[in-house]
């Protein structure tokens, strides 16, 4: 690409950002605009249900010092909303009627939060959680004593209650399924993080659906198929779906997110994707897979701006996920939509322990999670890779090396 070319990214996030990254770096010398609707320059998301939301730091985390941007002469345009994208014309339009040019553009729009539709959803006091100023404004509420209720026992929903029990809050964890995550870490594994919580003073109930949130203008109760629990606060986290409107408005193809391939470009000639809104195919596991979390987040965006500046890609991250829950910690290692078997390497008793899970399929190591049990992620994406059968009693053996089964 000559240095005549503009790139322009939609959505200041860190896949944007990266994005932006791994184009100069990949040596590309046109023009970067880099566009998002929050104040805020791009920052990591994943302190915003911890250590941001507890107030234990005042500043965010940035993906890029604000030096970055002036040195690697990235024009970043924040509280920007771009309003409609124009393939035939390559150009965006941006809230205000201005119309920007682009060679190739990048769509990391990311996801929002999925809304709760049922009486009183619409009540003050009714928090989501997705950005810096969803943080800050439901951080200023978790005071001692307040009644909180979270809405889904995923791990936002995890985290925040977490969080809010950490500041001294009354929390009731209120999950359709038996426990938390379920369909993620299956039954019994879930049942480790529900005791995590029950053992730390938060009320879980599980199998139990919210029906309506009661009050008269602040929402005052949560009506469960469970009874009525009383609140001050309600934080509902029931997944989040992917940003595509301007997509659709545009006329791409839509498919639980916008489809691209390896190398990140989707089906309209100069227009790529990553982050969140990405379902990318990815080569190692031969379909298209969407990943909403912070590592595929500076991985893939990174990719997206190597490939945005014409160099061959081909994106086969695994994905990895992290976690903390008061003081247990855990890390996520592959992808496992359904399992043969669960073996556990370690102690896990009670809510605490140290250990490694990992889910197998024909005798092959599909995922693999470790909880308080540190430096091994990058061993268990090896035994992923390697695709080769693993004796499950080697596996769930301490005095094993993990390293050799690799």
């Amino acid at each position: 690409m000559s240095e005549t070319e503009r790139i322009v990214i939609v959505g200041a996030s860190l896949a944007g950002a990266r994005a932006a990254e791994g184009a100069r770096e990949s040596g590309f010398g046109g023009e970067i605009v880099l566009i998002g609707a929050e104040e805020e320059r791009p920052y990591e998301r994943p302190p915003l249900s911890k250590d941001y939301l507890r107030g234990e730091r005042d500043d965010l985390t940035w993906a890029h010092d604000e030096s970055f941007y002036v040195e690697n002469d990235i024009d970043l345009r924040t509280s920007t909303s771009v309003t409609a994208i124009d393939p035939p014309r390559r150009t965006v339009t941006i809230e205000g009627g201005e119309t920007v040019p682009y060679d190739r553009l990048l769509l990391a729009t990311g996801c929002e939060p999925r809304r709760i539709e049922i009486p009183g959803a619409d009540l003050e006091g009714v928090h989501y959680l997705r950005t810096a100023e969803d943080s800050g404004r439901l951080g200023q509420r978790l005071e001692e004593g307040t009644r909180v209720a979270v809405v889904g026992a995923g791990w936002i929903g995890c985290e925040v209650a977490a969080s809010a029990r950490q500041r001294g809050c009354e929390v009731t964890l209120v999950e359709p399924a038996e426990v938390p995550l379920q369909g993620v870490l299956g039954r019994d594994l879930g049942g480790f993080f529900r005791d995590v919580h029950l053992e730390r003073g938060v009320d879980f109930r599980g199998g139990t659906k919210v029906e309506a949130f009661e009050g008269e203008r602040r929402v005052s109760a949560v009506a469960t198929t469970a009874g009525t629990v009383a609140v001050d606060l309600v934080v509902v986290g029931i997944g989040v779906v992917p940003r595509t409107a301007l997509a659709e408005e545009a006329g791409f193809e839509t498919n639980d997110g916008i489809p691209v391939d390896a190398a990140l470009r989707t089906e309209v000639e100069g227009v790529y994707a990553a982050g969140d809104v990405a379902n990318a195919f990815h080569p190692f596991y031969g379909e298209r897979i969407r990943v909403e979390h912070w590592a595929n987040a500076r991985r893939q965006g990174f990719a997206a701006g190597r490939s945005l500046a014409g160099r061959e890609v081909s994106y086969q991250e695994l994905p990895y996920f992290f976690s903390d829950q008061f003081d247990v910690g855990m890390e996520y290692t592959g992808h496992a939509a359904e399992w043969d078997e669960i073996v556990i390497r370690g102690d896990r008793s009670g809510g605490g322990g140290e250990f490694i899970a990992f889910w197998l399929k024909e005798d092959r190591v599909l995922a693999g999670m470790n909880v308080n049990v540190w430096d091994v992620a990058e061993t268990i994406g090896e035994l992923i890779r390697s695709k080769h059968p693993v004796d499950a009693a080697a596996l769930a053996d301490p005095d094993t090396d993990l390293n050799a089964l690799a």
